[in-house]
């Protein structure tokens, strides 16, 4: 038998830095995975270690390089990391990290905000994924479980009709989706925290001004938004499912429900993506 690929690393590696300046305290927080790719084979099939780099020293050099490195933004540490173990070990041909971040927003505290209480916020996980070999480094930014809504200005009609379509056109829905998008970056920007921020802004701004004929459409325009908004990526792929909310039938209680009430329910889910590129 051959062994056809292999790779290994660690995962959920858990960092916390408290950043501080001027009795500022700002919190970092992420999950770190990384995987090596390189000369491994031997234990996998000849019961031999040498080569292995524990998977303990991956999660000491994550904590390690996190207290040397990490900032207020998340590539240019991922982008160490990545470097660290292709010049550490050379028989590491390439390395992959993916990183999850919890945000903390800051807390108002008598009318003003707090230099050390914070909330966890609700507005979605920003991820990155750096794969770095000894010829290139890529670097991909996104954004997970980003939730929204919108309860006008959306619709679903003259779509494909057969023997086995019971949906009706409407021209008024809700429309919800928890947006998964990851961007590639061809050029390193100025800035990333500004950068991811600005093509986020320009997503939303598009989700919320545009009128949607379907989640298709509205997606393939938040794309090209994103594309516009930040020169520095070269595409940019959407993950939309919906979340969908079924009215509610009150008629069995003499009432009439107006597009009112609705029950929110996310199983079974339309699931849409695409990738936009310049």
């Amino acid at each position: 038998m051959k062994l056809h690929t292999h790779r290994y690393g660690k995962a959920k590696v858990r960092v916390f830095k408290k950043l501080q300046q001027d009795g500022i305290h700002t919190p970092k927080e992420l999950e770190v995975k990384t995987l090596l790719e390189g000369d491994f084979g031997a234990s996998y099939t000849k019961d031999d270690n040498r080569l292995v780099v524990a998977t303990d020293t991956i999660k000491n050099t994550v904590n390690f390089l996190a207290h040397q490195q990490l900032g207020d933004e998340t590539e240019p540490f991922a982008i160490a990391l990545a470097q660290h173990f292709l010049k550490k070990y050379s028989h590491v041909s390439s390395v992959t990290i993916e990183t999850f971040e919890r945000i903390w927003e800051r807390m108002t505290v008598d009318g003003q905000p707090s230099s050390t209480n914070f909330i966890s916020g609700g507005k979605g996980v920003p991820w990155t994924r750096t794969i770095a070999d000894s010829n290139a480094i890529e670097t991909t930014s996104g954004i997970r479980d980003l939730v929204v809504l919108k309860t006008s200005g959306s619709a679903w009609e003259r779509f494909w009709r057969d023997e086995l379509t019971t949906l009706p056109d409407t021209n008024d829905r809700l429309l919800s989706t928890s947006l998964t998008s990851n961007w590639l970056y061809g050029t390193a920007p100025a800035s990333y925290a500004a950068a991811n921020a600005r093509i986020i802004e320009a997503m939303l701004g598009v989700f919320a001004s545009r009128y949607s004929p379907s989640v298709q459409a509205t997606l393939y325009h938040m794309g090209e938004a994103a594309l516009k908004a930040c020169s520095e990526i070269s595409q940019i792929s959407l993950t939309m499912p919906n979340i969908h909310y079924l009215l509610i039938d009150l008629k069995p209680f003499d009432r009439k429900n107006n597009n009112e009430l609705f029950v929110p329910t996310d199983a079974p889910q339309g699931w849409i993506e695409a990738t936009v590129a310049r």
